[in-house]
């Protein structure tokens, strides 16, 4: 390494990890259950994102410039980002990446960045859920429009149909959780993201879990993983 590159070789135990799967997957809920468990941040990117922009530093003046213009932040700003977090330490004794990366040469950017710091990503955690049952759980969210309370028309319904519990406002089905945009979601992540998967298993990282169950049932099965990694 030249003098220049931070000299923060991890430890045995360093858990860098990338939680792969479907949009839909639960995979928000589970790293936030990661965090707590083992002490590690989650790196999500839309957090990142937002945060570096209410700091108001020159990468966040950087990513405001871009979201403002209404356009895309680049690979290279989302790694400079993760940099940011290894260099002051926030991800010291690992990482939970969370929406990041989405293809294959951001995986390849993040390797080489990390790299540098003399550290890699030691597992990617597949959580396995079938399209059909995406869409299941997400088509039937409702969310209230006056205290924004979300409901599920199969799973957490409602006590009055279309009326909120909490305030009786109004439950509508969001754009977003329409199921062709639903299944848009899904194309984009099988054509981007799959390939993902493809890379890390070639290099023996990936442990693939069930994502179907009971949200504790889910967590011991990737802890499970992590543990035996």
């Amino acid at each position: 390494m030249g003098e220049n590159v931070p000299q923060l070789v991890a430890s045995e135990r360093d858990r860098l990890l990338v939680l792969i799967g479907p949009p839909g997957a639960g995979k928000g809920t589970q790293a936030r259950g990661l965090v707590e468990h083992y002490g590690i941040p989650q790196l999500a990117t839309g957090d990142m994102l937002r945060a570096a922009r209410s700091a108001g530093t020159e990468l966040g003046n950087r990513v405001a410039s871009v979201m403002d213009a209404g356009g895309l932040v680049s690979d290279e700003i989302v790694i400079d980002l993760i940099r940011e977090k290894l260099e002051n330490g926030t991800a010291a004794k690992g990482a939970i990446f969370d929406g990041f990366p989405r293809t294959v040469p951001q995986a390849i950017a993040l390797d080489d960045m990390l790299a540098r710091f003399g550290r890699s990503i030691r597992l990617a955690v597949m959580v396995e859920v079938s399209d059909d049952e995406v869409v299941r759980r997400t088509v039937g969210r409702r969310s209230c429009g006056d205290c924004q309370r979300t409901f599920h028309i199969e799973f957490a319904p409602p006590t009055l149909d279309a009326v909120c519990d909490g305030c009786s406002g109004v439950l509508v089905q969001r754009p977003d959780d329409a199921e062709a945009n639903v299944r848009a979601r899904l194309a984009a992540y099988h054509r981007d993201t799959e390939p993902v998967i493809n890379y890390y298993e070639d290099r023996g990282l990936v442990r693939r879990i069930e994502g179907v169950g009971g949200q504790n049932q889910i967590s011991d099965r990737i802890h499970e993983v992590i543990d035996r990694a």
